[in-house]
């Protein structure tokens, strides 16, 4: 029987894919969000992640987006891309997860395949998803239907690793269904594939690259507050260091975005729950957490020696979206510097030309300002590393200049 795919989440990972399927497969993306649906029949990626070109080129593949179940029932293999984020007590929410495996198990049919790219901790697909298809479809596992799991590894805004020229693990819930999700990747990722043994490894492997990452900016942010307190350039040190051939080549910073800041809490919740106490990954986590408040307090000292009063005092801020050149904003730490430098009653602007001024505004109530006065400001924070800030200017002597991202010619302060 020839694939019929179904994309199920139409955001920064579901839509690239969908468009690399378009070109070898029938696939129809579906999405709970009308508007979303809309803007990509008209051909519009919010996202950035497709132009124009890209998403009519789908289209013009007979790719269908939809909302509408009725136009998904005849796929015979479906594709979980929807978010996995953390809830306020940095716990998993699988919500949009398991709500999605409820969508496919009302439609689900007999040997159809149902594959998970969403990240999450080891087990989550056939202990949490598979129960749920299960249920709503009445038939049974590894009998009548069967999954797979592909981690994502889409890096947004990131225009040279793109979906199909990064290698992609995939996984089957039998020897057989593996090599068939494994055959159907590979048809599309140029950058080949590596086949894990079963779902759980494959999770696994997801769930600790991010945290891998996440550890190790921690330290670097660590020795950033050590060398600040020495009066030592913490980026001339990992210049010198980074000459050796094996040294790995981390940079401070904020740690935010929808993976690296996230997917670490998937792993020692499961952790947690199988009995160990994971203290290496979670004091990681706590120190990445804090950067927000120790930049702001770094701002706030830089500002009293230059004399300034800190109450009702004018700061911008740089960027909002959660990395570079990219209009992603979901879950920016930028955020933790503005609020706590509202803490101690400073009047906070905030200028970004990739970030949706109306997102901004429903996410964290800020208003975004398209042309600040740069030197009207008694401090100005570059938090994110776009590439139109890297030739700024800021002259203004009495300003407090504080670079996050170490991109500036001239700073009072950086990590």
């Amino acid at each position: 029987m020839k694939s019929k795919i179904c994309i199920i989440g139409l955001g920064y990972v579901g839509l690239p894919l969908a468009h690399a399927f378009s070109e070898k497969y029938s696939v129809v993306g579906f999405d709970i969000a009308p508007w979303r649906i809309d803007e990509l029949c008209n051909g519009y990626d919010r996202t950035l992640e497709l132009n124009e070109m890209q998403v009519k080129e789908a289209l013009n593949n007979g790719m269908i987006f939809t909302l509408n179940i009725d136009e998904i029932r005849d796929c015979n293999i479906y594709i979980v891309t929807v978010p996995t984020p953390i809830d306020k007590h940095k716990k998993p929410d699988l919500t949009p997860l398991l709500k999605a495996s409820e969508t496919i198990g009302k439609i689900l049919k007999k040997d159809d395949i149902v594959i998970y790219e969403s990240t999450v901790y080891p087990g989550a697909t056939e202990e949490d998803c598979v129960p749920i298809l299960e249920k709503f479809s009445g038939l049974k596992f590894n009998q009548d239907f069967f999954c797979g799991y592909s981690p994502e590894r889409i890096n947004p805004g990131d225009k040279e690793h793109t979906v199909t020229k990064i290698k992609k693990i995939t996984s089957g819930s039998t020897p057989e269904i593996g090599k068939k999700v494994n055959e159907l990747y590979l048809s599309i990722i140029v950058a080949g594939t590596h086949l894990a043994p079963t779902i759980k490894v494959a999770e696994a492997a997801k769930v600790i690259e991010n945290s891998q990452r996440d550890i190790n900016i921690a330290f670097v942010n660590e020795l950033s507050m050590i060398f600040s307190r020495l009066g030592i350039d913490t980026n001339d040190v990992l210049e010198a260091a980074g000459t050796k051939w094996n040294f790995l080549k981390f940079k401070p910073g904020l740690v935010g975005g929808h993976c690296i800041g996230v997917d670490p809490y998937y792993l020692t919740h499961k952790a947690q729950e199988v009995g160990y106490n994971p203290e290496i990954i979670i004091a990681g986590r706590r120190l990445n957490d804090n950067m927000g408040i120790y930049v702001a307090n770094q701002v706030i000292k830089l500002m009293i020696k230059k004399g300034h009063k800190i109450e009702g005092s004018n700061v911008l801020i740089l960027g909002i979206t959660f990395k570079e050149n990219c209009p992603d904003i979901r879950n920016s730490r930028v955020i933790d510097v503005i609020r706590e430098l509202q803490e101690f009653g400073c009047y906070i602007d905030v200028s970004d030309y990739w970030a949706d001024a109306d997102e901004v505004e429903h996410e964290y109530n800020l208003s975004l300002q398209k042309e600040p006065n740069l030197s009207s400001y008694d401090a100005v924070v570059l938090a994110v590393a776009h590439n139109n800030y890297r030739h700024l200017e800021l002259n203004n002597e009495k300003q407090v200049i504080f670079d996050i991202k170490s991109i500036l010619p001239y700073s009072d302060g950086k990590l």
